[in-house]
């Protein structure tokens, strides 16, 4: 597994599973550097991006997937660590 910013590997729901623990490990220490360490500010983020996520894949110049899929998820969650 690479860092928590790489979600290629994340593949499956129980890929998915480890992420999400390890982002929860990440959260729990100050090294982290999360944007947004409250649930509410969290989720906020969360919603706000997956709005705008269009936008992040043009600017990258990669397709807008049309299906979610396990690592996007990941990347979601990703994201609402430090999107405002």
């Amino acid at each position: 597994m690479d860092s928590l910013n790489d979600t290629s590997w994340v593949r499956t729901r129980a890929d998915l599973v480890s992420y999400v623990r390890r982002l929860s490990q990440e959260a729990e220490t100050a090294s982290g550097g999360w944007e947004n360490q409250s649930l509410d500010r969290y989720l906020e983020a969360l919603s706000a991006w997956t709005h705008d996520m269009d936008g992040y894949f043009r600017n990258r110049g990669e397709p807008v997937p049309d299906r979610p899929d396990w690592s996007l998820i990941a990347s979601m969650l990703r994201a609402a660590c430090f999107y405002e």
